[in-house]
């Protein structure tokens, strides 16, 4: 039974990290969902200019083909992507189970780790407009919010605690048919 997991939240809430953290305790294939933006959105990001909802649909059609070309191989799949919107999550299901981690924390704290973070194209002053966008998810969706309150470690084992118990729970329900 194939297992794919979308680590999501904020720029700065420690979906990379998780992510990694979940591939690496659970042999999941992984993709860093910022890797996979075409150079346009990079450079508007960079700029300090927000995406636009067109200029997200094919980014997220590339990350649900992504999951999908790995269920076919029979693999388990973690990708860290931003996710805000309840119709970018849809987008990201389409023809493939996924179970979102919400790595969720208020705006002040994640400004400060994004503030800290060397080397990224996400500026901190486009924070705010990722905080607005952010629809949480809602009872239907398959996912957990996780709070990012704690230390790294901390974040990382109530995730991939998560994901464990998700996992038994969709094998108990594929012996049960």
């Amino acid at each position: 039974m194939n297992v794919h997991v979308v680590v999501m939240g904020v720029a700065g809430c420690g979906k990379s990290t998780v992510a990694e953290a979940i591939r690496d305790r659970l042999g999941y294939v992984m993709a860093e969902g910022d890797d996979l933006h075409p150079q346009s959105n990079v450079d508007k990001m960079a700029a300090g200019i927000p995406l636009t909802d067109e200029d997200r649909w094919p980014w997220l059609r590339l990350i649900n083909e992504w999951m999908r070309d790995h269920d076919a191989k029979g693999e388990s799949t973690v990708v860290s992507c931003s996710a805000l919107k309840r119709s970018y999550r849809d987008v990201l299901r389409e023809g493939v189970p996924v179970f979102f981690v919400h790595m969720a924390g208020s705006e002040s704290l994640i400004g400060e780790r994004i503030a800290a973070r060397k080397g990224h194209f996400m500026p901190p002053a486009l924070l705010p407009s990722q905080f607005a966008a952010l629809e949480p998810l809602q009872p239907d969706e398959p996912g957990i919010a996780i709070s990012v309150e704690g230390d790294m470690e901390e974040m990382i084992e109530r995730a991939v605690a998560a994901v464990r118990a998700h996992a038994a729970k969709e094998e108990r329900a594929l012996m049960a048919r």
